[in-house]
């Protein structure tokens, strides 16, 4: 499953380098990080309309569509999947209330 993150940060690195009006993701680096927020918040809604609705396929549709705007933001702030997973595995078997109150420290 990793193979395709690390597949998809690379496609994502390299439309950096593109023509914004040959790529939509070159086109969301061009337009800058308002662009690319409003279409997480975007998503991230029509996620949460997806699972009120409860219906799965769209679920996992919706998601799909969050995850990669949401790796947008990461390539575009110089991050990948890696970095996310790495604090993923961090957090592996640590209490969610221990982490949380880690933060806060």
């Amino acid at each position: 499953m990793s193979d395709t993150l690390k597949q998809l940060d690379e496609v994502l690195q390299q439309r950096k380098q593109q023509d914004p009006s040959s790529s939509y993701v070159a086109s969301l680096y061009h337009k800058g990080l308002d662009t690319i927020l409003k279409k997480i918040g975007e998503e991230a809604t029509e996620t949460v309309i997806a699972a009120k609705s409860d219906d799965k396929q769209q679920i996992i549709y919706e998601t799909a569509d969050l995850w990669f705007h949401t790796m947008v933001l990461l390539a575009q702030q110089d991050l990948s999947s890696a970095d996310v997973l790495k604090e993923l595995e961090r957090r592996f078997g640590l209490s969610g209330l221990d982490e949380k109150a880690n933060r806060i420290k």
